[in-house]
């Protein structure tokens, strides 16, 4: 039974879109497959998961054993870097397809932009072209910098609908939120609790969770969803599921936010799609 309620944003074109979705970039095999089939159970709609992390087929197992009608399910899924160019990725995506078990996705994202390769722009003018198909509902990219977001719209007229980042209040990245606020992306943050930042242990964490009678994780999820930015906690703990998706009764104010603005740690601390890539 669905337990949740979970607000929406819309893309450009007016489709909507969860603002709480569930990541699974670790949940493989049966556990994880259970794990995702709990969170749909407890009313996620929004999945993500990626070639890259090798649960794909989980996933489409949770979708098909979760009792949710697969049509309310919105899979998000990532071309990996060793996919990419104008042929590999489409052979990539189907192969995405059939471990999920699906005949498309509802996103479909450039998971690095890999600058040592030169693929990127390949790769989007295919993701243009199988959304133009019918074969995903939706596209984007993922660890985009705008510099790099702005090089694919030059050459195609065509902006990322999605650009997911490492993003949290230990990485707030204002310049790249700002960005993709002017030319109609959605911000979606992987990492949202700053786990890698260490983000819960801060005390000013710690501080506004007493405040608000909330976990750290609910502050951090609600400091984005106040900006619109798409949030992907996951866990495989039902309970913290739950917790992760409802987070209403925190209302953060100017003297919290202003709080939350000195765990920056800035643009230099996130991963840099410049000189890191992932094959």
């Amino acid at each position: 039974m669905t337990t949740l309620t979970i607000p929406t944003t819309t893309y450009a074109d007016g489709d909507e879109l969860p603002l709480i979705g569930f990541g699974t970039s670790s949940l493989k095999g049966r556990g994880g497959a259970d794990a995702i089939a709990a969170a749909l159970g407890a009313g996620y709609r929004l999945i993500d998961t990626a070639a890259q992390y090798g649960n794909e087929a989980a996933v489409g197992e949770a979708v098909r054993t979760s009792g949710v009608d697969a049509d309310q399910v919105l899979v998000t899924t990532k071309i990996a870097g060793g996919d990419q160019g104008r042929e590999a990725a489409r052979a990539g995506y189907a192969e995405s397809l059939r471990r999920l078990g699906a005949s498309s996705a509802h996103l479909v994202l450039i998971h690095w932009p890999n600058p040592s390769r030169g693929l990127a722009l390949d790769t989007w003018r295919t993701l243009i072209d199988l959304k133009q198909e019918g074969l995903a509902a939706h596209i984007g990219v993922s660890n985009f910098r705008p510099e790099q977001l702005q090089e694919l719209f030059d050459a195609t007229g065509v902006w990322p609908e999605v650009n997911q980042i490492q993003l949290s209040p230990a990485l707030q990245r204002t310049e790249a939120v700002a960005f993709h606020r002017e030319h109609g992306i959605i911000t979606q943050a992987w990492g949202p609790l700053g786990g890698r930042e260490g983000l819960a242990e801060q005390f000013v964490m710690r501080k506004l969770a007493e405040k608000h009678g909330a976990t750290t994780s609910q502050i951090a999820l609600r400091w984005a969803l106040d900006q619109g930015i798409v949030v992907i906690p996951k866990s495989s703990d039902p309970q913290r599921q739950l917790d992760n998706a409802t987070v209403d009764h925190v209302a953060l104010d100017d003297e919290d936010r202003s709080l939350l603005a000195t765990l920056d740690l800035g643009e230099d601390s996130a991963w840099d799609s410049r000189v890191h890539e992932e094959w």
